[in-house]
């Protein structure tokens, strides 16, 4: 008699696909930068997510960044200013 409280093991097999010539498991999904991503693998607990947030801040990025993003985010602002067709001369003197 089965006990009902155990459940039945699904069958594995042990297939190797014929013209596979790489190494690592052929049917693992991955993306080819996920290597290079911090994001990519979970961390559980709250304190490897702080230390890899961490982590993330002491790594140096772009130096233009900052400037870049000032940039856009200015002809941003004038191309809606100029849509909704604001008069800029206010902040001239007369």
């Amino acid at each position: 008699m089965r006990n009902p409280l155990k459940l039945r093991k699904n069958k594995s097999f042990d297939y190797s696909p014929r013209y596979y010539k790489g190494e690592g498991n052929p049917y693992k999904i991955e993306h080819k930068l996920d290597k290079f991503r911090s994001t990519a693998h979970t961390n559980r607990g709250l304190k490897n997510k702080f230390s890899s947030a961490m982590d993330d801040l002491k790594m140096e990025g772009d130096k233009n960044l900052k400037l870049r993003l000032l940039i856009i985010v200015g002809i941003l602002v004038l191309l809606f200013l100029f849509i909704i067709d604001f008069d800029l001369s206010i902040f001239l003197n007369p």
